[in-house]
């Protein structure tokens, strides 16, 4: 292989309903561990998310748009159905990234990765965890104060605030 590597490519998969300073925050910090990162958006029909697919990849193109071209570069951003570990196949990536902000996270995640190793064996599973300030931040928790009118700057990238308070006919 004339000294060339297989460059490390890892999927960080989810929801993203909607991306949230502390998904970008972990999105930052695979980027630092693999050559490639594809943030891969889930299509669940058994989940009923609040913006359609087409609006949380849009909101996650916006949130990196004025990153570093070193970044954006080796970052992907699509949409996938289906096991996650085929699409992980299909793609070449040998990782998934998992968010992990609190221990009642953890038995959750921890479930999903014993499946998709039982599926997969090659694929492995790796947990970060984002910055304190990111800790308590979840998709569930923003939507939840964004109904109610609360104030997210610096909770979310601007353009996804704008969209929540749209969404709730708040300005």
């Amino acid at each position: 292989m004339d000294g060339e590597t297989t460059p490390r490519i890892a999927v960080y998969p989810g929801t993203f309903d909607p991306v949230t300073n502390g998904h970008l925050d972990l999105i930052r910090r695979a980027l630092r561990l693999f050559d490639r990162l594809i943030v891969a958006i889930g299509e669940n029909p058994a989940k009923k998310p609040l913006f359609g697919l087409e609006e949380r990849l849009a909101m996650l193109e916006e949130a990196v748009a004025d990153w570093p071209e070193e970044e954006r570069k080796r970052l992907e951003i699509t949409s996938f159905s289906g096991l996650l570990v085929e699409f992980c196949r299909k793609r070449g990536a040998r990782v998934i990234v998992r968010g992990l902000r609190a221990v009642s996270d953890f038995e959750y995640e921890f479930q999903l990765a014993l499946m998709n190793r039982k599926l997969a064996r090659d694929i492995e599973t790796v947990f970060l965890m984002p910055g304190f300030r990111w800790i308590f931040i979840s998709s569930t928790i923003i939507k939840e104060a964004a109904r109610f009118g609360g104030d997210l700057e610096g909770l979310v990238p601007p353009g996804v605030a704008r969209r929540l308070r749209e969404k709730f006919r708040l300005g």
